[in-house]
């Protein structure tokens, strides 16, 4: 796996188990929405820096944005769609 489709992969992992929706972890990292999807997507390359923000934001270590998955692991599962009730 290179290192954009890691970073992806525990970019969403990490978030969906936090709960936490794109757009609000964008806000509480200082980043765009649509920036932040493209993380996601493999499409954007951050910045160090931005990874920092990124992680603090998560409120996990930097080293937990590039933590090799298991072997046949499944793809993290996107959050639902919607407002939240």
């Amino acid at each position: 796996m290179n290192g954009r489709a890691l970073l992806a992969w525990n970019l969403r992992r990490v978030r969906v188990a936090a709960g936490v929706s794109q757009e609000r972890l964008a806000a509480d990292a200082g980043v765009d929405r649509a920036y932040f999807g493209g993380l996601e997507r493999q499409a954007e390359n951050p910045t160090v820096d931005l990874l920092d923000r990124v992680a603090a934001a998560l409120n996990v270590p930097l080293s937990e944005l590039f933590v090799q998955p298991a072997e046949g692991a499944e793809p993290p599962q996107p959050l639902r769609g919607g407002r939240r009730k």
